[in-house]
């Protein structure tokens, strides 16, 4: 009988494991790369330049994840249905609608976590996460997308930002379609930057609906290595940037 292989645990100094094509590891759940090593700045950014994120519930040790295969969102094949496109042209039109760019992550961040995942009880965005995405977004590398209505924070989500690439984390919603909003507009802004994909980490029959589609770990871990290499963009969004999307708007 195989030995089932052991999970691989991290110090704060050990580097998690390179996923390069071609290097095998054993592991003993589907996706689950490593444990431990801490939350830092330094350690957050390692794991998005390697394809990894961290993925937790209370009461767990810090878990390091990469899924084979990675749900991803090419911006040019996002789906604007119907519907959508009609809430978003009323949106742009009516005074006091606006999309904002970190002006409350922590905001955000809050939000979302007091929303659970499809199929799970309780928060994986556990006060330790928390307080690790408020550092990486002081460090300049996390970001929230703002979906404001009448001066209220209705809706929006957050992102991690190396290089070219987006990795996206968790949304909110206290409106109807407020966080689809929110995702709309970083298409926008992703497509004007060129940004040509956004990291989801995991499929959903949402996510796929919008255009997202799974692809081999081994190709996402190509285009992080491509993408980070390149500089980041400044994080500003301009309701110009709707024309990406939306052709007849300025």
């Amino acid at each position: 009988m195989k030995k089932n292989p052991e999970l691989l645990w991290l110090t704060p100094n050990d580097p998690l494991p390179t996923l390069n094509k071609g290097v095998v590891i054993e592991l003993p759940l589907d996706g689950l790369i490593a444990a431990g090593g801490g939350l830092s700045v330094l350690r957050l950014q390692e794991a998005y330049g390697k394809g990894m994120f961290p993925w937790f519930s209370e009461r767990q040790p810090v878990l390091w994840w990469s899924p084979d295969p990675r749900m991803v969102l090419q911006t040019a094949d996002f789906k604007l249905h119907r519907s959508l496109r009609k809430t978003i042209q009323n949106f742009i039109l009516k005074k006091n609608h606006e999309i904002r760019f970190d002006t409350a992550f922590e905001s955000v961040i809050a939000n979302c976590s007091q929303q659970a995942r499809p199929g799970q009880d309780g928060t994986w965005i556990v006060q330790e996460m928390r307080q690790a995405y408020v550092a990486l977004h002081r460090a300049g590398v996390a970001h929230s997308v703002e979906t404001w209505i009448d001066g209220q924070l209705v809706g929006g989500l957050y992102c991690v930002n190396l290089g070219r690439c987006i990795f996206g984390e968790s949304m909110f919603s206290h409106q109807t379609d407020a966080s689809k909003i929110a995702l709309a507009a970083l298409v926008t802004f992703a497509k004007s930057q060129q940004m040509p994909w956004i990291d989801c980490q995991q499929n959903t029959k949402h996510l796929a609906s919008l255009g997202a589609k799974e692809m081999p770990r081994d190709q996402f871990i190509e285009l992080v290595a491509l993408g980070s290499s390149l500089p980041s963009p400044p994080w500003e969004f301009r309701p110009i940037y709707w024309k990406h999307i939306l052709p007849s708007s300025t």
